[in-house]
């Protein structure tokens, strides 16, 4: 398989495309100039199409990924109803997700051949809006509300509209602010990587009478930390073993192991990385994990080590200024 690996830099309005190498090393293979502030980003679920969302014109573009090297090339945009924080879409391809922290919402943008049009809802009065997670059933949509430490469920209509489930949320303790999501391969998990106190929460999706609920809370920050939390971003590997969190105060990444089941984390160390690590993600293979510095204007890439899915540090690089997303592609060779 052929990975691709985008990164953005808002302060530089670029975005980096590098190939990387079954060695694991990255090779630059073009720098895109972005009509804005790039941030947020994703890749269509048929690998066609990077979509990235910009400041201070509300708007998500729409790049073609080249299926010979996975370069960019231009391929149309769509205006946003507030300022893009995070964006994601369904799993059929159908919508795209824009939350917006600024907006406290949430908008669902349909998606044509791939491209972005009109906008189909918007859901309001989600505080700290953080992302937008779409279930593994393509169903429900997650949402975190940060500054109100809940997370708003809402079914996805065929035709794009969000309907508030009952119950319409979830909590977390007060003081928690949670951000980012990832869902199990097993579908029966979710954790949410809680900015303000720095901790893991494990949501079982359904128990036998079809509740939602917390599982597991941990602590992510190493023995003694005194300085102010906050987490930023999470990610699991493929096969579901090993997940990560980061926090941008200490500038580390947190290891957890994950019981074979999805329902427990054990935290297994904590690894040194970039000034700042406001993004991060892991390849298709599950074998590297690469982290971007916001202040150090590098890009780090790890070896993930079995068994415990320790990091070893391979290479850094530079990037545009302020790198805070990294998004990975893979296409078959």
């Amino acid at each position: 398989m052929k990975q691709t690996v985008y990164t953005a830099s808002p302060e530089s309005q670029q975005i980096h495309v590098w190939r990387l190498n079954p060695e694991g090393d990255l090779t630059l293979l073009q720098v895109v100039d972005a009509p804005g502030q790039v941030q947020p980003m994703v890749i269509s679920p048929d690998k066609r199409f990077l979509y990235v969302g910009v400041r201070p014109e509300f708007r998500v573009i729409a790049y073609r990924i080249a299926a010979h090297d996975g370069t960019l090339s231009e391929a149309g945009e769509s205006a946003l109803p507030g300022s893009p924080t995070h964006i994601s879409t369904d799993h059929s391809g159908r919508y795209l997700f824009s939350a917006s922290y600024n907006a406290g919402n949430v908008a669902v943008i349909r998606l044509n051949d791939g491209l972005p049009g009109e906008v189909a809802d918007v859901a309001d009065g989600l505080e700290g809006c953080h992302s937008a997670n779409i279930s593994p059933d393509n169903r429900t949509l997650w949402v975190p509300a940060l500054k109100q430490d809940r997370i708003c469920l809402f079914t996805l209509s065929d035709d794009g509209k969000l309907v508030a489930q009952t119950p319409a949320e979830v909590t977390t303790v007060e003081g928690a602010g949670p951000r980012h999501m990832v869902f199990h391969p097993n579908r029966k998990f979710a954790y949410c990587v809680n900015e303000l106190n720095s901790s893991v929460d494990v949501w079982a999706l359904n128990d036998p009478h079809g509740n939602i609920e917390c599982v597991q809370t941990l602590d992510m920050m190493p023995a003694g930390f005194a300085d102010t939390r906050w987490a930023a971003d999470i990610h699991l590997t493929p096969d579901g073993r090993h997940l990560y969190a980061c926090d941008r105060t200490a500038s580390v990444l947190t290891i957890f192991s994950v019981s074979e089941d999805g329902s427990v984390l054990a935290v297994e160390g904590h690894q040194p990385t970039e000034t700042q690590p406001r993004g991060f993600n892991i390849d298709h293979s599950g074998k590297y994990l690469i982290a971007a510095g916001q202040k150090s204007h590098h890009i780090a890439l790890y070896a993930i080590e079995e068994p415990q899915g320790l990091l070893q540090e391979k290479a850094r690089y530079a990037v545009g200024q302020g790198p805070m997303w990294v998004t990975i592609n893979v296409q078959e060779a």
